[in-house]
């Protein structure tokens, strides 16, 4: 596939507002909600930014559409905006696949809940950081090699079965070599410091458990995004809308977590859902030079899987409760 064909209709501009808009709300929240501070997310204000990021996202889509519609005709109008869209919701599903991870992270260290905003504020700037490096570098190995996407393909579905036989099992972090190698190599303080990565103490510097906690978040992410990555290009090699879609389920998945932690164990079929989510995407790329699948009807399928997964747990979960009373 040569290079011209990985085109996008996004101008120089639209790069460069989308970029600015992300800097600006990290900013916002940074210096000005608070971000920097600890402070405890309560259910009420993780439902509202929840709400923001997905309402932003629509309105993004929505604004992409129009922007399209006239100047590129109203047929490649719907079929991008149907990209973004189904994009971001791909993304989405699979970037919660974080929050159980997240949740046994901060279990494990014991993380109180009024630090945990802050480690996730940073998590989410090096996880775009990150993306976008495994974005470009995605975009070209598709624009030079065509057989990569297969190769992409085939990942996802061995991931998405890996990940279904074992959805049950939980990781030893004990065990992690990133964790064990960091206990090796610094000086680590027993307890918390408040927000601090790093203190010193008796004029040496020592990293702290936030520091240790803030390194596990960075490396799930980059576990995450190698699945996460490729799937999007079983719907579209536009480095916008790849790169949009990913950027609006990074920013919002920091409130999804805060609203849902409590309630992980709830959603226990979630991961088996997402598995098949993967297997489905992998086997659409796999099947690419034999039958070509509508947009639409990946939005449709991944949504219904996401959504049949998600109110089976909840029954079970209800259905369980009761059984205990």
């Amino acid at each position: 596939m040569p290079m011209s064909n990985i085109e996008s209709l996004a101008t120089g501009p639209m790069w460069a507002g989308f970029i600015a808009f992300v800097l600006a709300m990290l900013l916002l929240d940074l210096f000005v909600l608070g971000g920097n501070k600890a402070h405890r997310v309560s259910a009420r204000e993780a439902a509202c930014w929840t709400a923001t990021w997905m309402a932003l996202a629509i309105t993004f889509g929505a604004l992409w559409w129009w922007y399209l519609d006239g100047t590129a005709g109203r047929e490649i109008a719907n079929r991008k905006a149907l990209e973004f869209f189904t994009g971001y919701l791909i993304e989405q599903a699979l970037s919660v696949d974080n929050m159980f991870v997240f949740v046994m992270i901060f279990n494990y260290f014991a993380v109180p809940p009024e630090l945990q905003r802050r480690v996730l504020l940073y998590g989410v700037l090096g996880a775009i950081a990150m993306r976008a490096v495994m974005i470009l570098g995605g975009i070209w190995l598709v624009s030079q090699f065509a057989w990569v996407l297969y190769v992409f393909g085939l990942l996802l579905v061995v991931t998405g079965v890996k990940m279904l036989v074992m959805a049950d099992q939980q990781p030893d972090l004990e065990k992690n070599p990133l964790l064990r190698w960091l206990r090796g190599h610094m000086r680590i303080t027993p307890g918390f410091h408040g927000q601090a990565f790093f203190v010193r103490i008796d004029g040496l510097r020592y990293a702290t458990p936030m520091f240790l906690v803030l390194m596990m978040i960075e490396a799930s992410d980059l576990v995450f995004a190698v699945d996460s990555i490729p799937a999007i290009f079983a719907v579209t090699t536009d480095p916008f809308i790849v790169f949009t879609s990913n950027i609006f389920a990074i920013m919002g998945l920091r409130a999804l977590y805060f609203l849902l932690a409590d309630m992980a164990e709830r959603f226990h079929l979630l991961k088996y859902g997402l598995a098949l989510v993967l297997i489905y995407i992998g086997g659409k790329m796999l099947a690419m030079p034999w039958f070509h699948m509508p947009v639409q009807w990946s939005l449709v399928i991944v949504g219904s899987i996401v959504l049949a997964s998600v109110l089976l747990s909840m029954h079970l979960s209800h259905r369980k409760t009761r059984s205990a009373l």
